[in-house]
């Protein structure tokens, strides 16, 4: 199958296992069935939101969207480096911030190159008129992020942000969207786990992924590293607590094994079930059958027939498996029978994410969630440590008129003089970094600016530019009407008084 112009996707998987390096076993799916877990692809900085473990730089929230020829030339990206079939996460920031139109031209792009298509959002303005537009562009999957870090004004607990949830799998429900929900997991909701993994089991009809991100110090966030109570053994043995069993965590390999743990279960009667439980017999699967590509976009008929096709030509998997599926039926028969044959797939997914000041050089060449930037894809760990060189970075592109055409990030006001304050140190001494080449007689005049008391009338003035050019109310017209606590907007006003 050709993924595009030179690349086979057998070469794209030859790429992979070369990279995963000694992290390229025999239940590995990355270089075997995938060539990578999923890919971000952020067409907005902006959130409506401030969370308290938050990934964005300081300046996200005055950053400007990229133009969506660069969003398209990304989503072509996707497809050159890792081939048709791949997850995409459509992201941010939150990617309902974007203009409505673009966004469902961004997904309607994806889906047209064969990209599995994700809204990985907040909820806030994901109203179930947009999911359904989305879903008739072609996104396959939303992802709602909620928990106690966004510290959304009413709902001080995991137990109340229930209601939000509930509200969200409403939203979606008949769209024919995979529902997904990610949770970070910190140091002041761990106790709370147990309740969470209930949550997502009594739903699992509807709800089919629980992801739970653990605390990690990168990006403007403000709580910092986590503590010792969390780390990934213990969010797994929470989740095992609370369904009363053990789980053969590790039986299914999703890139580097201190990074992500994946478990697929079956719940029946809110009873949960492993999906694999003999690595042994799950290597020779995959390699038997890596030559399937069929994904969900393809169709459940699809998918089975050609399964069907496969086994009629390998005969011995048909008994191989037959036993494996009347072990697991006997283990089940009892919920089986009180659910009345109702089963559902749910799994779990705990992603240990890498402090921005301690990156491991191995986890990074084996990983395998990536981001596409303007200069290819990066490792997520190491994009949010380096988030400011992405985003501040000027880009050329070319309009739908052909006509070439520079994007900059930040507007003339916000770059005062071309000079853009990172942020204060531990001695706090302010940092400042060069957005474009200044002479050495701007840097001298920005340096006499910067360091003058600021003109109280100057900085209201940009403050309401910033205000108006940002907000998400008036620009989009979105009602916050969950009661999240807003994003802080960087204004011209911080900029001054930190210079």
């Amino acid at each position: 199958m050709t993924c595009s112009p030179g690349t086979t996707r057998n070469q794209q998987l030859a790429s992979t296992r070369k990279r995963m390096g000694e992290h390229f076993i025999p239940n590995q799916l990355l270089g075997r069935t995938h060539t990578i877990g999923c890919v971000a692809v952020e067409i907005t900085q902006k959130c409506n939101l401030d969370c308290t473990l938050c990934y964005l730089s300081e300046h996200s929230q005055a950053v400007r969207d990229i133009p969506i020829q660069e969003v398209f030339k990304r989503l072509d990206n996707v497809l050159k480096h890792y081939g048709p079939g791949t997850s995409v996460q459509i992201t941010g920031g939150d990617p309902t911030l974007r203009k409505r139109s673009e966004l469902i031209d961004i997904v309607a792009y994806a889906n047209q190159l064969g990209l599995h298509t994700a809204l990985f959002t907040n909820g806030i303005a994901a109203t179930r008129d947009l999911l359904t537009e989305l879903a008739e562009a072609g996104l396959n999957d939303v992802a709602f992020h909620v928990d106690t870090t966004q510290e959304r004004k009413g709902y001080d607990d995991e137990h109340s942000l229930n209601a939000i949830r509930e509200e969200y799998i409403e939203r979606a429900k008949g769209l024919g969207l995979m529902v997904i929900f990610n949770t970070t997991v910190h140091t002041d909701n761990f106790e709370e786990l147990p309740m969470l993994v209930d949550f997502f089991v009594q739903n699992a009809d509807a709800v089919s992924f629980a992801s739970f991100q653990l605390q990690a110090e990168t990006g403007r966030g403000e709580w910092g590293a986590r503590t010792d109570v969390v780390d990934p053994l213990t969010v797994k043995a929470a989740i095992e607590k609370t369904i009363s069993k053990a789980l053969p965590w590790e039986k299914v390999r999703i890139g580097h094994s201190d990074c992500h743990s994946y478990m697929p279960t079956l719940v029946a009667d809110n009873q949960v079930y492993s999906v694999v439980d003999d690595s042994a017999l799950f290597a020779e699967f995959i390699e038997d059958f890596k030559h399937i590509q069929t994904t969900r976009q393809h169709g459940k008929a699809k998918i089975v027939r050609d399964y069907i096709q496969a086994l009629l030509l390998r005969p011995h998997w048909i008994w191989r498996l037959a036993k494996v599926t009347s072990a697991k039926l006997l283990e089940m028969r009892s919920s089986l029978v009180k659910s009345r044959g109702r089963v559902h797939k749910l799994s779990f997914f705990v992603q240990n994410f890498m402090d921005a000041s301690a990156l491991q050089q191995d986890r990074i060449d084996a990983c395998s969630f990536m981001v596409m930037t303007a200069d290819g894809p990066v490792s997520m760990c190491k994009h949010n440590a380096e988030r400011d060189e992405h985003i501040l970075k000027p880009l050329s592109y070319t309009n739908h008129r052909g006509q070439v055409k520079q994007y900059q990030p930040l507007g003339e006001r916000y770059r005062e003089d071309n000079v853009i304050p990172i942020r204060l140190l531990a001695d706090d001494k302010p940092v400042h970094e060069p957005i474009i080449e200044a002479s050495n007689e701007s840097n001298s005049e920005s340096s006499k600016v910067l360091n003058q008391e600021p003109n109280q009338d100057v900085s209201q003035e940009l403050s309401q530019e910033l205000n108006q050019e940002l907000s998400h109310e008036s620009v989009h017209g979105v009602n916050n009407d969950l009661g999240a606590r807003p994003s802080s907007v960087p204004s011209n006003q911080k900029t001054l008084e930190i210079g």
